[in-house]
């Protein structure tokens, strides 16, 4: 029969790894924790991002010229690293491997982007961007779950709540979709249940994903969240890629 760990061992072997010497992730080296300070300098400097959308942005401006036109439904977002390597490889072992040593180490990351700290403090609640029951099913475990709760071991965080924000209806993967075709493929596919919806009416909250590329699956889910009564919605990503055209 196969074991699948449930939250208590999965958050239980985070902390043993983090606390016993290991070698980093990135360099290797021995003893260190999961991803050594030189490697988190060297490799996640901090960057000029859209307040809006986490898009790496050239010069002074604050926001990104797509969320000037059309701002998506969520207030703010944060991203820690862009994606490519030698994230993709962490974050590879947190979305196939149910890794909760990467699941700790990126959530120290993220932590570290200003503005991120204040805005755990400020919300209700982490919501994790919930898979399918298909995909869960599959998967066994959900990555984004995984990250908000170890974000939410964090000083000053609020907790994670995994069953406010569900999914509707299993979706094709939006890889290799163009942004219109994954908000077609996204409409509709979050929803608060009703029994869910006073804990966040008129509550701050912050959304939890491993990658963030066209924002088109936060964007739905913040939408649900909305309808519901959040008043203020943060997204929070490990990792933004490069935004696809519009079309």
């Amino acid at each position: 029969m196969f074991f699948r760990p449930g939250p208590w061992l999965t958050q239980g072997l985070a902390q043993l790894q983090q606390a016993l010497p290991s070698e980093c992730g990135i360099c290797g080296r021995w003893p260190s924790q999961r991803v050594c300070g030189d490697c988190a300098t060297r490799w996640a400097g901090e960057l000029l991002r859209c307040r809006r959308c986490a898009l790496p942005l050239a010069g002074g401006a604050t926001e990104c010229g797509a969320c000037l036109r059309s701002p998506p439904a969520f207030d703010a977002a944060w991203a820690a690293v862009d994606y490519g390597y030698p994230w993709s490889l962490l974050l590879a072992q947190l979305k196939f491997q149910q890794d909760p040593g990467a699941a700790l180490a990126l959530a120290q990351l993220l932590a570290r982007v200003p503005g991120v700290a204040a805005a755990l403090a400020s919300a209700r609640c982490l919501v994790p961007v919930p898979l399918s029951a298909e995909r869960l099913r599959e998967r066994g475990f959900n990555q984004a779950a995984l990250l908000a709760a170890a974000l939410a071991r964090l000083r000053q965080a609020p907790g994670c709540a995994n069953q406010l924000l569900v999914r509707t209806r299993h979706t094709p993967a939006q890889s290799g979709l163009q942004r219109a075709q994954r908000l077609r493929n996204l409409r509709a596919a979050f929803e608060v249940p009703p029994q869910q919806a006073a804990r966040i009416a008129g509550q701050r909250v912050v959304l939890v994903d491993d990658i963030m590329t066209t924002g088109a699956t936060l964007d739905a889910a913040a939408q649900a969240l909305r309808v519901a009564g959040a008043t203020h919605i943060c997204a929070m990503v490990v990792a933004r890629t490069g935004r696809l055209p519009r079309q």
